[in-house]
This record gives structure tokens, C-alpha cells and sequence, in this order.
């Protein structure tokens, strides 16, 4: 299951580090967090999955829930080989699940 459909209080913490309170499949709820520099990369500017350490070139990094669809996007900007920042935004959703009450990267 997409983790924002059964998450709150979900936000960043160190500009690396995806962080909610997920239920798990008895109702309760579990604090979970995700180092997402494990599974996301920088490529010239933009997010890339299956890279890593986004955030030694990211600066501004911030997550909020959009759009009607409710899509979890991470945003920042992300700087290129020439040392240049572009703004970057990537749906979390695409790869991070809610495992019976624990983030993980699918």
C-alpha cells in the first residue's frame, strides 16, 4: 500500500530522512523512518531512483502532500556537474510503501 494513504505527520528530518506514522494492519500506529538517500540520486539535477546520497547536492529539501490526488512529493533543488540549482521534484509514492506499519523502498 502507497504509504501516504494510511500515514500522518509525515515530514523530512535532515533533509534526508522521510519520517510518519503509519498504521499497521491491526489499526495501530508505528513512527517509521527512511533513510531516502539509500535509494535516491542526483543525475544533473534531477531525482533519480535507484541512486543515492541526493542530499549532499540538494538544498531547500521539503515534502508536502499535493494536487487532488493527494500525491506525496518530495521537492528541492538539486545542483548539476557545473555546480548549478535546479528546482526537482520527485512522488514518493512511486517507490515507498507502507509494510505493515514500516517504510520500506518496493
Amino acid at each position: 500500500m502507497s504509504f501516504h494513504l494510511s500515514a500522518s505527520e509525515v515530514r523530512i528530518d535532515d533533509n534526508r530522512y522521510l519520517v510518519a506514522v503509519l498504521r499497521d494492519e491491526d489499526g495501530n500506529e508505528n513512527e517509521s523512518r527512511l533513510d531516502l538517500d539509500e535509494y535516491l540520486g542526483n543525475s544533473e539535477g534531477r531525482f533519480e531512483w535507484g541512486g543515492n546520497n541526493f542530499s549532499e547536492s540538494a538544498r531547500d529539501v521539503h515534502f508536502a502532500i499535493e494536487g487532488g490526488g493527494e500525491v506525496p512529493v518530495l521537492r528541492a533543488e538539486l545542483q548539476n556537474s557545473e555546480g548549478e540549482f535546479f528546482p526537482a521534484d520527485v512522488n514518493l509514492s512511486e517507490h515507498i510503501e507502507n509494510n505493515n506499519g514500516n517504510l520500506i523502498y518496493e
